[in-house]
């Protein structure tokens, strides 16, 4: 695992401020003044008399104790209703609340809370999106103490979903996620519904102390992913954000995460069939806001939560209509994505921006990338935008929906940005998962006193090194195949796999 660069609440609660005033009663506090004294305790908020409940002129955890006993059991059971707002709620991503509902507007968008009941459910809500054909209609999970109860395309207006039920109480984690694209409308969560004997029955999930915000298109909204072959076509039924390397990513990094993502959109130009510049599909227009459809076309707040850093994986759109006219065209895309990348740090002034591209191909924008961020670093002086190349999906880990990436490779592509989060922000990396001979040459050693011979060749579209044998020489290591530039390190664990096929009969 990645070593820990975020301490844990249970290590710091332990931590006191002494003072010097009369302690108040414990009674009649909320949800919010219970995570006020703990952000106290914390050193993340200021600290006042009326947090001091045990009366020794110190607010520590002993405090918090007190004060959470307010929250035990009132003795009788009764069904009360919460609506899904941030005091009973955490959200996570792009949400909008209209007064009544949490709309989950963005991919992997999600409420997630605590219930303490011996019973309760959620009620979802579906907006216009569930007139669209099916196919286009969103999708969204579930998901109780990490397993998925419920799997489904909003296809009604509303729907109620049971989240558990007994005849005693228990504590559970609770996450409604948006699994498919803004792009084809949004999941609402209206009411939670318990039947508790608790004061407090629903309480928001503990935000993490790092965010991660994905800026992408439709690899990062994991379009197609369970999909059985490249052959299949779109549908919000094979689109699942929870296997796409940004999920994966934030969850292995133990990070909260954001994610602006729409399927077919670019810089300077989304996905062209013509060559000519599609203007309809850009991401930078919609940056600033919630989503990018109207309903949900509200200006973002990045001040309440800031993210810590910024992945951006944009250019593959662009590149349909860059590589018609690759010469004219480039400094159009440069020029475009240093703009983007200004736009991105007056949002974000503190966090690091990581670029990158190539997982889908036209690996040859990735030079213009770097040169979009060169510009920019000397420009401004930011020395906290970094980029690298996403390598190439390959064909033996299979292919997703309309060849995008499949679960594989979006696996393969969240242990490669951990990686590189790590490096930026200056922590160690565990480099689990990464393929340590990505950068390996591969070359052939002849025996010079034989006529032994062969010509290689190495394919970057399924990573195979190929060996046509013209005389293969008098003994076994009369042509040796040897592959060096391989990045270990001391005392690290490999594992070393390969195939070999030949030519039947030799």
């Amino acid at each position: 695992m990645i070593k820990k660069f975020i301490l844990s609440v249970s290590a710091l609660t332990v931590a006191s401020v002494v003072l010097y005033t009369t302690a108040t009663a414990v009674s009649g506090y909320s949800v919010s003044d219970l995570k006020k004294l703990e952000n106290a305790v914390l050193g993340k908020e200021r600290v006042t008399a009326e947090m001091d409940l045990t009366g020794d002129n110190m607010v520590d955890s002993f405090d918090l104790v007190a004060m959470r006993k307010n929250f035990t059991s009132m003795g009788e059971f009764k069904e009360t209703a919460f609506t899904a707002t941030e005091d009973n709620v955490k959200y996570t991503g792009r949400n909008y609340y209209d007064g009544k509902t949490a709309w989950l507007v963005q991919s992997g968008s999600a409420v997630e809370f605590i219930v303490n009941a011996k019973s309760a459910e959620v009620t979802i809500t579906g907006d216009y999106s569930v007139n669209n054909d099916e196919k286009y209609r969103p999708r969204y999970a579930v998901i109780v103490d990490g397993e998925i109860i419920f799997d489904d395309i909003m296809s009604e207006k509303t729907k109620t979903v049971k989240l558990f039920e007994g005849k005693t109480s228990r504590t559970a984690d609770v996450k409604i996620i948006h699994l498919s694209e803004a792009n084809n409308g949004t999941v609402g969560v209206s009411e939670i519904k318990t039947v508790s004997d608790s004061p407090v029955p629903v309480v928001p999930a503990e935000k993490k102390d790092f965010k991660i915000e994905f800026i992408g298109d439709s690899i990062t909204c994991a379009y197609g992913v369970e999909g059985k072959s490249a052959s299949d076509q779109f549908t919000t039924a094979t689109e699942n954000f929870m296997k796409s390397y940004a999920y994966l990513t934030a969850e292995k990094m133990g990070a909260d995460y954001s994610a602006v993502s729409y399927s077919g959109h670019g810089i300077v130009s989304g996905y062209s069939n013509d060559g000519n510049r599609n203007t309809d599909n850009l991401v930078p227009p919609y940056y600033r806001n919630c989503g990018n459809l109207s309903d949900y076309a509200k200006p973002w707040d990045f001040t309440t939560d800031p993210n810590d850093v910024v992945v951006i994986n944009l250019g593959t759109n662009d590149y349909s209509y860059v590589s018609k006219d690759f010469d004219a065209r480039s400094q159009e895309f440069v020029d475009g994505y240093a703009e983007f990348l200004e736009t991105v740090r007056e949002c974000n002034p503190d966090a690091h921006i990581i670029c990158t591209m190539g997982i889908m191909g036209g690996q040859e924008m990735y030079t213009l990338i770097e040169q979009a961020v060169s510009d920019f670093t000397e420009k401004t002086g930011d020395e906290k935008v970094t980029a690298f190349k996403s390598p190439m999906q390959n064909m033996a880990d299979g292919y997703g929906a309309d060849y995008h990436p499949s679960e594989i490779t979006q696996q393969k592509n969240a242990y490669i940005l951990a990686d590189r989060i790590c490096n930026a922000i200056g922590i160690e990396s565990d480099r689990i998962g990464l393929d340590v001979a990505e950068n390996a040459e591969y070359n052939l050693v002849f025996d010079k006193t034989t006529n032994a011979n062969a010509s290689p060749y190495f394919s970057e579209y399924d990573k195979s090194y190929w060996i046509n044998m013209v005389n293969g020489g008098p003994s076994d290591d009369s042509i040796e195949a040897v592959i060096s530039g391989i990045d270990l390190q001391k005392n690290g664990k490999y594992r070393l796999t390969f195939n070999i096929t030949t030519t039947d009969g030799e």
